[in-house]
């Protein structure tokens, strides 16, 4: 099962600034990051330097849009492509929290709640 959270609030630089500093919290006792991928909506800022970032993180973007209103079809294929890969650890960044509940739910049915083990959500 990958470990799930959804992250929202705005600005983009808040939400990856928040997903790093759980990263950093969860691999401090062991000093390891475990395979991590991030689907972030929206376009990087240039907050975060791409060296500073383990090689462990696989990073995805998504254009702008509530993912319930596009019919979740971008963040499905997305998303199927990166569990294919099996990640231990899955962070996914909204900028608005509005339809947060029907994206939970989505993730909550099949197939991806045999997949996926979803976390308190993180408000930044």
């Amino acid at each position: 099962m990958t470990v799930t959270t959804l992250v929202s609030g705005r600005p983009a630089s808040a939400r990856e600034a928040a997903i790093w500093s759980a990263l950093q919290q969860e691999a401090a006792p062991a000093g390891v990051h475990q395979h991590t991928a991030l689907i972030l909506e929206g376009l990087a800022d240039g907050k975060l330097a791409a060296a500073d970032l383990p090689p462990e993180l696989e990073i995805k973007r998504i254009a702008p849009g509530c993912f319930c209103c596009i019919g979740n079809l971008t963040l499905r294929v997305t998303l199927n492509r990166l569990l294919r890969k099996a990640p231990a650890r899955l962070f996914i960044s909204i900028a608005d929290d509005t339809h947060l509940s029907q994206i939970r739910a989505f993730l909550s049915q099949p197939p991806y709640d045999a997949y996926l083990s979803l976390t308190p959500d993180l408000t930044v």
